[in-house]
């Protein structure tokens, strides 16, 4: 049985460890969010906060204190307000510990492809590229597929990069898996989930190790 996503976002934050300074993607990686807020962690958000805390309340919500998909967000007790400039120089000067991110391909070779798919027209591609190419860790969490059943996990990326041998892991509703030279790792698998499932769903070589 596939973990939901949930179940993935779990995944992740388990994997995620103290101490780190980290940004969660808008889609997906935010539900990672909601099991970090009493970890001794500290969640950055590029539109210039570093302390992002739990979503409010319902009728709690500051318009002022939002993420960058606009969701409103509250702050950790010590949390810090910046401007642009200041929010890209921690990214680019590598102080984030990890950066969790969605997808639309990864390949074998890290490859990240996340920011426009080639039968749309415009499309910006916004902190992404700073993010991947300036976190110290880069981590997808996705959908095995996509929802056509065309896989996510390819050898070569045919969407437009976002950067090039960042990524080192991802998590799908499969299991989870580490990108390294040039397969795709189990590190483990969802209850159920069998070798062969994983197999047909990726277009790429998978080293299947044994599952924890």
């Amino acid at each position: 049985m596939a973990w939901t996503q949930e179940e993935i976002a779990d995944a992740v934050a388990a994997d995620i460890e103290d101490g780190w300074i980290l940004n969660l993607g808008v889609g997906m990686p935010t539900e990672v969010g909601a099991r970090l807020f009493d970890r001794a962690v500290l969640v950055h958000s590029e539109n210039g906060i570093l302390g992002v805390g739990a979503p409010p309340a319902p009728g709690e919500e500051d318009p002022d204190i939002i993420d960058p998909g606009k969701n409103p967000v509250t702050i950790v007790p010590g949390a810090a307000f910046m401007d642009s400039l200041t929010s890209f120089s921690l990214i680019r000067g590598g102080h984030l510990d990890l950066a969790v991110m969605g997808a639309f391909q990864v390949s074998a070779s890290g490859d990240l492809a996340n920011w426009r798919l080639p039968n749309r027209r415009g499309g910006a591609i916004g902190g992404a590229a700073d993010l991947a190419a300036g976190s110290r860790r880069v981590w997808v969490m996705t959908t095995h597929t996509t929802k056509d059943g065309a896989p996510k996990l390819v050898r070569e990326c045919t969407y437009p990069l976002t950067a090039r041998g960042v990524v080192t892991r991802v998590y799908t509703e499969l299991g989870t898996f580490d990108v390294a030279e040039g397969v795709f790792r189990v590190v483990r698998l969802a209850p159920g989930v069998t070798p062969d499932d994983v197999r047909r769903c990726t277009d790429a070589d998978v080293e299947i190790a044994v599952p924890r």
